[in-house]
């Protein structure tokens, strides 16, 4: 089946979005590619596509586990085979993954990056037919990254057991020394021997790059439709509620905190807006409701923090807010790309206070607790999850920590940062709240069943309903929903789950209840604090890119002259030689700037004014009355006649005619 009926026939479209076939034609050729695609550029086809058209199975590997069980779960509606491996799985159920994956005739292994290193992941891919690896979220394998993330360079040692293997690496935001860095880490030059640096120049700014065996294929980041504005507001509410009155359609309001998600929803729906709020505290039925909600459009904004968004395909979103200043061009870039992807008009505002970038730059040290503060946080976690000093080396771990902020003496946003350093370090893995349903798994043939339900009667009807409601029990781990064997048993939920938890001990199933908790995992084994190693390039580099893209930042909202659109291509090394024309700066510069009609007129009436006196700017101005000319337009056009030394400025500083 060709490229083009696979998109017919699974996805429906005709034709591919921009630059989507030549990435999939550059990976069906097996070179490895680098494609930076914006925020709904539609990055998943491009390597679903090839993995389907050859033969064998693709490993996609990706931070989100949200975003994992998504695409899992809407291909297996395409009636394709997918499956995902993530932390909080048990050995069992990986074990089992791993060998459908093997002979089941699947397509698509996703899983975390994390799991690449474990033994029992690097024996059974050898013996995977593996067409393509891709790497989701590709910056995190650089050190220069917003996000960088240690076990991202686990993809390297993959690539040494699959040397023929062609990779694709996708990101929405990457800066050149990025490019660069995931083209090397990722082993884009295969004759380069691990761990020595490939050593090669920058990737020049171009479209497409081909060198050697490897190639970068970009969509300009230049989003024509979107108009950025950065509004100085002493009341952000007021602002905002006029700003959501005016523009029809759905939108997003990103805020920096769980308390603010829910007091301005409520604000909103006070004042008649139909809002819905969204963080990682919520339980997973509520956050699987709101956004459902705010999908099919029965509420208009969601207000959230940056826990929402990632893999949310909905293309009439009209404007993206942030109440708060984003800590990064990457961040705000691809949360402000969410508008708009219908290429229909849109806006991305930010609004701010000046306390705001007082409370921005505070991030730094907040984001970099002190090394023994760390050690610290490192020792209580061993103590709280009760790992001996030598254990622990990839158990994963429910964790709370709220939990375990309130066990020991911990600031919250304190020790979350000491955590994320943790697992910057290479010590740890932490993952978001992530819903995962109940699931079983028949693990003996179906003669032991017979006669274990045989043996055991109070147990028979609750077997025979699985069996009848849900299929491929025996091959693999299955999602179940205890309420509904419940009502088809004429029994409680508490009932079922107790019964199933019996035949688990029992070991005729593998049964695993709902879970929807943060999880950790440690990477290596627990050592003593007093060893820990958090090195400079971790600690002091990653502070020192923080400082640097929060200026950035800073220095965007601060912006009176430069195109919005200018400053953020900028920042990602692409070069715009135009205005984008629909910014608040371009907005304000042609409302500004007087035609040739009105220059002429200014210029006539200040030479008739000053050919008889000298006057200051305040007098000149008052004096100029042309009628439909803002007094901004004169302003202007007197700053051109000085420059241009039509006119002057002499020693009591009054405007007068050139001599």
């Amino acid at each position: 089946m060709t490229i083009h009926e696979l998109l017919k026939k699974h996805w429906g479209f005709d034709q591919f979005r921009p630059l989507q076939q030549e990435i999939i034609q550059a990976v069906l050729d097996k070179k490895d590619t680098l494609a930076l695609l914006p925020t709904g550029g539609g990055k998943s086809l491009c390597f679903q596509i090839p993995a389907l058209a050859q033969e064998g199975i693709c490993i996609v590997v990706s931070p989100l586990i949200a975003l994992m069980k998504d695409q899992v779960n809407n291909l297996r509606k395409k009636e394709i085979k997918a499956s995902a491996i993530f932390s909080g799985m048990s050995n069992r159920e990986i074990d089992i993954t791993l060998d459908n994956c093997i002979h089941g005739n699947y397509k698509f292994l996703y899983v975390s990056p994390e799991r690449l290193q474990t033994e029992i992941f690097i024996e059974r891919v050898k013996k995977m037919n593996v067409n393509l690896i891709a790497v989701d979220e590709a910056h995190c394998i650089s050190q220069w990254g917003y996000d960088f993330r240690p076990s991202y360079l686990q993809v390297a040692n993959i690539r040494v057991l699959l040397p023929h293997v062609p990779v694709l690496a996708l990101t929405a935001t990457a800066t050149e020394e990025v490019v660069k860095d995931i083209q090397e880490k990722l082993l884009f030059n295969k004759n380069s021997k691990l761990p020595s640096p490939l050593g090669r120049e920058p990737v020049p700014n171009l479209i497409r790059e081909v060198r050697g065996e490897g190639s970068v294929i970009r969509k300009s980041f230049f989003r024509p439709n979107i108009s950025y504005s950065v509004l100085l507001e002493d009341d952000k509410l007021g602002k905002l509620l006029r700003i959501v009155s005016r523009i029809k359609g759905s939108g997003i309001i990103y805020v920096r905190n769980r308390k603010k998600t829910q007091s301005i929803a409520e604000y909103l729906n006070k004042n008649k807006i139909a809002a819905s709020f969204y963080h990682a505290g919520l339980d997973a039925q509520t956050r699987d409701k709101r956004q459902l909600e705010w999908l099919n459009n029965k509420v208009k904004i969601i207000v959230c923090t940056n826990a929402f968004g990632m893999g949310i395909d909905k293309p009439d979103v009209r404007f993206v807010i942030h109440m708060d200043i984003p800590d990064s061009p990457e961040a705000y870039f691809q949360e402000a790309g969410r508008a708009g992807r219908d290429e229909q008009k849109a806006y991305a505002i930010i609004l701010y206070q000046q306390t705001d970038i007082k409370t921005l730059k505070e991030q730094i040290e907040l984001s970099f607790p002190p090394i023994e503060m760390i050690k610290n946080i490192y020792r209580a976690l061993g103590s709280y999850l009760q790992l001996a000093i030598g254990s622990g080396k990839d158990q994963t771990f429910l964790f709370n920590l709220y939990d375990f902020c309130q066990a020991y003496p911990f600031n919250l946003l304190t020790t979350y940062n000491a955590l994320k350093i943790l697992e910057r370090a290479g010590y740890i893995s932490l993952t978001e709240s992530v819903y995962i349903p109940s699931r079983i798994h028949f693990h003996v043939k179906k003669e032991v069943l017979l006669n274990f339900q045989v043996s055991h009667p109070n147990y028979d009807i609750v077997i025979k309903t699985i069996l009848r409601t849900y299929a491929g029990v025996f091959d693999e781990y299955v999602k179940i929903n205890e309420a509904d064997i419940a009502k088809k048993c004429n029994l409680t939920i508490k009932q079922i789950k107790d019964i199933l938890t019996r035949i688990a001990k029992s070991e005729i199933i593998s049964y695993f209840p709902q879970t929807d908790s943060p999880r950790l995992t440690f990477l290596q084994v627990r050592i003593d604090y007093k060893h820990l190693f958090i090195s400079k390039e971790v600690y002091q580099n990653r502070k020192a890119l923080l400082e640097h893209r929060i200026n950035t930042m800073i220095q965007y909202v601060s912006e009176t002259s430069k195109c919005r659109s200018q400053f953020l291509l900028s920042y990602f090394n692409e070069e715009k030689s135009t205005f984008c024309g629909i910014c608040d700066i371009c907005r304000d510069y042609h409302n500004n700037v007087p035609n040739n009609n009105e220059y002429k007129l200014i210029k006539e009436t200040t030479t008739t004014i000053l050919s008889s006196q000298h006057l200051s700017l305040y007098q000149l101005v008052n004096s100029i009355q042309i009628p439909g000319v803002s007094e901004k337009k004169i302003l202007k056009a007197l700053d051109w006649l000085k420059e241009n030394e039509a006119i002057l400025v002499d020693d009591e500083n009054k405007y007068c005619l050139k001599m």
